[in-house]
């Protein structure tokens, strides 16, 4: 039976992508990236260190990194057999840890002036739930004056790490993050915030209203949101979540200050559905071409810096070269304050 020629074109196209009207191969060799979301630090506040970082950002394109500590450690308790790595390695509590402003802070300012213009430091120490939260980050840009060039990331609802955090569950529309929102403001910083759409046995979007009502509150404050409100932990328990492109898309048409970061957890099953990219979020990203990026997310270890940032070439190569520019590179610059 012969194929009609419609279907025909599709087949022969493939995953290859040789019929999409995105980048070439030589386009892709070329593209330049700015990482939107990158930790210094790991969950015991360590890491392989600056050296280690600009020859990852080296290897893999990247120019620009929007770059923060983690604003919680994890406890290591007498009880436990070894040193946990990750927030997740034992049962043991997570707490706020305001000092990794200023070990970000301390690393860039040994750096060279080129390197220093390639990083756009966050103030991420500060416990959201404390009414006191805005005044840690007018210390931060009192102690170290036109280096930081936003907020974050702020976090809210986040599964497991919301649970092992000590203290009041934060929340996206918390009373303590008005005056934080109100500052950021104020200053042009932009806050990456984590507030995640459900938990991880709930499939409506339970949390999406608290999201909703911050972004309502502070329309001045541009938002970007990490993951798009999703997690590992969501997915190992749901799969995915339901219609996550029309609820980002309500969200985006609804409030002009909200941005979208497409880290990892955003890439499969969302971005690409077995390595494939799909229609509905390149329609999506084409819609609104100014409010994506893409980021990494790794904390404190960089040896996977290029994989990590490489991994959404797929989705960006089936884009406009344009619109594919932006979302890889020039969508977070242009969120960042000017510079002095």
């Amino acid at each position: 039976m012969l194929l009609k020629k419609p279907l025909l074109q599709v087949w022969l196209c493939g995953a290859a992508f040789a019929c999409l009207p995105g980048a070439s191969f030589a386009e892709r060799a070329e593209r330049i990236y700015s990482d939107a979301q990158l930790h210094y630090v790991n969950f015991v506040q360590e890491t392989d260190g600056m050296e280690a970082l600009f020859k990852a950002m080296d290897e893999a394109r990247i120019q620009d990194v929007a770059i923060m500590g983690l604003g919680v450690a994890k406890k290591w308790e007498e009880s436990a057999p070894r040193e946990p790595r990750y927030y997740m390695g034992d049962e043991a509590p997570v707490y706020y840890y305001s000092a990794t402003d200023a070990l970000l802070a301390e690393a860039i300012q040994t750096l060279p002036g080129q390197q220093r213009e390639r990083l756009h430091p966050f103030i991420a120490g500060f416990n959201p739930t404390d009414m006191n939260a805005v005044r840690h980050v007018e210390l931060m840009l009192e102690m170290y004056p036109d280096l930081w060039k936003g907020i974050g990331e702020i976090l809210t609802r986040h599964d497991d790490l919301t649970a092992l955090t000590k203290g009041e569950t934060p929340r996206a529309n918390h009373p303590a993050l008005d005056a934080v929102y109100e500052l950021a403001a104020e200053r042009s910083l932009p806050v990456i915030l984590h507030s995640n759409l459900t938990s991880k046995r709930e499939r409506e979007p339970i949390y999406r209203q608290e999201l909703k009502e911050a972004l309502a509150a502070h329309p001045q404050t541009r938002f970007i949101w990490a993951h798009a409100g999703t997690s590992a932990e969501i997915h190992r328990y749901q799969g995915k979540i339901k219609n996550l492109d029309t609820i980002v898309g309500e969200l985006l048409a609804a409030h002009d200050n909200l941005y979208i970061d497409l880290s990892w957890t955003v890439l499969e099953p969302y971005l690409l559905e077995e390595g494939v990219p799909t229609p509905r979020w390149l329609a999506l990203v084409e819609q609104y071409p100014d409010r994506f990026m893409i980021g990494t997310d790794l904390v404190g270890r960089f040896g996977n810096l290029g994989k990590n940032i490489q991994g959404f070439d797929r989705f960006l190569d089936a884009l406009p070269q344009e619109v594919a520019d932006k979302v890889a590179r020039t969508n977070l610059l242009a969120l960042l304050p000017e510079h002095d």
